[in-house]
């Protein structure tokens, strides 16, 4: 695992904050809703490719 990852995500968490901000600003709740769902949804989808290869790794040095 990189850190440019960790950045990665970091730079998706602002720019979804922001987006937040102004969207709420502008009286759109329900599209600020949906754009923090979406920030969510695409971090999860890296998360999930890092913890499926470290399964991988725990199991071909426990052997199982």
């Amino acid at each position: 695992m990189d850190i440019s990852v960790v950045f990665q995500i970091a730079a998706v968490g602002i720019l979804v904050a922001v987006l937040n901000q102004v969207l709420k600003q502008a009286g759109r709740e329900e599209q600020a809703t949906m754009t923090t769902l979406a920030g969510i949804l695409v971090v999860l989808f890296w998360v999930i490719r890092y913890v499926s290869q470290l399964f991988t790794e725990v199991q071909t040095v426990f052997n199982l």
